[in-house]
């Protein structure tokens, strides 16, 4: 069964391409990677955040509204739109970091799993600046979640990453269950 086409692979790829001259691609893989997850849940916990705006004023910064919804919560200085307002700055390495540790000691399931690695020096922070603001779109809608294109964004990506990287990459469409 062949999947369409998400309509932004040629986007995506651009945004791993704005990282290539400076790292390996073993070594960005981890930093696009880093930054689908944080947008997927800042997309998330912000849908999941308008809703309980709207059918529960007063009650957006509760934890525990999202936790039963299964939407991780994401602080202020975590959110997608506060990272892509400070894209342009030298610091946003730094500030990317901070956020996967703010998120991390929000979500306990999520302990010393994200990477904490933007502020490197070998990391271009106008690049990682660029890569920030390339990426527009919705990833963690119900919409989206209902296509798996977390998913699929990720197998895109490691289907990519491992053809520039030589290793060995199956497709969905050959492998047996």
């Amino acid at each position: 069964m062949s999947k369409v086409n998400l309509g932004f692979e040629d986007k995506l790829w651009e945004m791993a391409d704005k990282l290539r001259g400076n790292i390996e691609s073993s070594e960005y893989k981890h930093v696009i990677l880093g930054l689908v997850f944080l947008k997927y849940i800042s997309d998330s916990f912000l849908e999941r955040y308008e809703e309980i705006k709207k059918e529960h004023p007063g009650f957006e910064e509760d934890r525990d509204a999202y936790a039963y919804d299964n939407v991780f919560f994401v602080p202020k200085e975590a959110r997608w739109d506060h990272i892509k307002n400070h894209a342009k700055q030298p610091t946003i390495g730094q500030i990317i970091d901070n956020a996967m540790v703010t998120i991390e000691k929000e979500n306990t399931s999520l302990k010393n799993v994200l990477p904490k690695n933007y502020a490197r020096p070998d990391l271009d922070k106008t690049r990682l600046g660029e890569l920030i603001d390339l990426f527009s779109f919705n990833l963690g809608s119900k919409e989206a979640r209902a296509k798996d294109i977390l998913g699929r964004v990720y197998e895109y990506f490691l289907k990519k990453f491992g053809s520039t990287e030589g290793e060995f990459y199956t497709p969905p469409s050959i492998v047996k269950f």
